[in-house]
């Protein structure tokens, strides 16, 4: 089975990012795509993942004066994805043991300075679950994200401060009337779970902007 991976342009903010043409490749081995961020402006460059109807995956984080990427996204690790830099705007994501979940639109990013720095984090909403729900065991936190200044976004949730994927769902970004986007991420736990009155948090990142909304279940009326 071959594995074709398209890679197309990135964008970041009002700046064009240049990125390698779609690429084919077999498992097992390495494939390399670049991306040329036009003007170093001592910011990172961040590689995210998108497969066919769902959201973009965040995968790693890179500046070119490191040895190896700082910060890799969830279900993504330094033993198959890693970054390089032949120079201060050329990067490249490297994607070594190929497999056929790898196929997929990757995209590089970076914050472009002349753009509004000041642009507000996304404003969280986190929904807790119905009692209709809870009386199936299972208990169905919804996180609202609105006004993201980027479509992109990376999604975690934390239970009693510690990172969970399991349980996860989060939909694509939608533009809104205003030009911004919002999404909606899901987490779905046992009931025991959230009667143990654990602090559960979504925390949702966009174009360098950062929010986290916590919940607890004695916060919330019956």
């Amino acid at each position: 089975m071959r594995n074709e991976g398209e890679f197309v342009e990135g964008v970041s903010s009002q700046r064009v990012l240049t990125q390698t043409p779609s690429v084919l490749t077999d498992q097992s081995k390495t494939v390399s795509m670049d991306c040329n961020i036009a003007k170093d402006e001592s910011r990172y460059v961040y590689w995210y993942k998108q497969t066919p109807q769902a959201a973009p995956q965040f995968v790693l984080s890179f500046y070119h004066s490191l040895s190896s990427p700082d910060q890799y996204g969830n279900g993504f690790s330094s033993s198959r994805f890693t970054s390089k830099a032949s120079s201060s705007i050329d990067y490249q994501l490297i994607i070594s043991n190929v497999e056929a979940g790898d196929s997929a639109v990757y995209y590089c990013g970076t914050w472009d300075s002349s753009a509004n720095s000041a642009a507000p984090p996304p404003v969280l909403t986190i929904f807790p679950p119905s009692s209709e729900e809870l009386k199936s065991n299972k208990a169905t936190l919804v996180c609202l994200a609105n006004d993201m200044s980027s479509g992109i976004a990376d999604v975690r949730w934390l239970v009693g401060g510690n990172s969970v994927s399991s349980g996860v769902t989060t939909g694509s970004a939608e533009q809104q009337p205003n030009k911004k986007f919002r999404l909606s991420s899901y987490l779905t736990i046992e009931k025991s779970e959230w009667e143990k009155d654990t602090a559960i948090a979504c925390e949702v990142s966009a174009a360098s902007k950062a929010t986290t909304k916590a919940i607890k279940k004695s916060e919330c009326s019956d």
